[in-house]
């Protein structure tokens, strides 16, 4: 027997949007010209067709649950698509730039990110991006979802993760350790220099977090770890204030000694950084993903 058709009522999902993003159901009366009782009915109906609750109160807010925020990025696409559409059939010109939702994780460095998509912004392009960080895990359920198009991490997809989805290497390269001047750091002798230094580490979770241990032992160096900081951009921050040595991709290096004003202290291609590009698709078809993949590999690790 066919199964009923489940159909979506966008006054139901327009009156919920309007309240995420004014926050209140008294805010968003006011703008929809509507009573709160019939907001707040309308609402119920769509989370009784969703079966699922979409707000949950704090103090006088409304906070989306995370399946509000689901539902509420669903509901930006359709309600641009919507003018979008009213704009074709009336002959004007929409302006609207290709939507394309990047997931980054959170231990990819900021430069290389941002290196990544310059030829987005300088080649005309016509791309509107979205940029998320995050932890791995929840990007990849966002691919999963089509909440986001690519995820660029530093590591492939994990086996059994159960996520369909693809990885494509970027590029690799070594790695290379930094310090600010004032820091009492030997210049020579690497990676001697290393033994007994401060440092400031990635977070054990990061894949060069336990290849630099691995490294460490091989050549018996045993640094003092004075802090494990999670986000890249942080991690350098604070090697940049002196609290200790840091390690960062040397395909970076010219940008991270001008950016941070720190000294390189010796590099070394034992210790593998690896970046990728994770898709739902087996091969790239979004020419935007493809021009990040060609700048990868023609500028960043050529």
């Amino acid at each position: 027997m066919t199964q009923p058709l489940e159909w979506l009522n966008y006054h139901h999902l327009l009156y919920f949007w309007m309240v995420a993003r004014e926050g209140t159901i008294a805010q968003a009366a006011t703008k929809l010209h509507l009573t709160h009782p019939t907001i707040s009915t309308q609402i119920k109906q769509l989370e009784d067709v969703l079966g699922e609750r979409l707000f949950v109160r704090q103090g006088r807010r409304l906070v989306l649950t995370e399946v509000g925020h689901v539902v509420q990025r669903y509901a930006e696409e359709i309600f641009s698509l919507g003018r979008e559409l009213v704009d074709t059939v009336r002959g004007r010109p929409t302006g609207q730039p290709e939507r394309l939702s990047i997931g980054v994780a959170d231990a990819v460095p900021k430069l290389l990110t941002r290196m990544l998509l310059e030829p987005l912004r300088r080649g005309g392009a016509a791309v509107h991006l979205i940029l998320r960080e995050d932890r791995p895990e929840r990007l990849l359920a966002d691919l999963a979802a089509h909440t986001v198009d690519v995820v660029v991490s530093d590591a492939p997809l994990p086996v059994g993760s159960g996520v369909k989805a693809y990885s494509h290497l970027l590029g690799e390269c070594g790695t290379s350790f930094f310090a600010a001047s004032s820091l009492d750091v030997a210049r020579r002798g690497f990676p001697k220099n290393l033994d007994g230094a401060p440092m400031v580490l990635p977070t054990w979770e990061s894949p060069l977090r336990r290849a630099l241990e691995e490294w460490f032992a091989r050549n018996d160096v045993h640094p003092k770890v004075v802090a494990e900081v999670e986000d890249s951009a942080l991690l350098k921050t604070i090697g940049e204030a002196g609290w200790g040595v840091f390690a960062a991709p040397t395909a970076l290096a010219p940008q991270i000694r001008g950016q941070y004003e720190v000294v390189l202290l010796g590099s070394t291609d034992d210790v593998r950084e690896r970046f990728y590009a994770i898709t739902a698709e087996r091969r790239i078809k979004n020419q935007a993903v493809a021009a990040i993949r060609e700048t990868a590999r023609t500028r960043l690790f050529a």
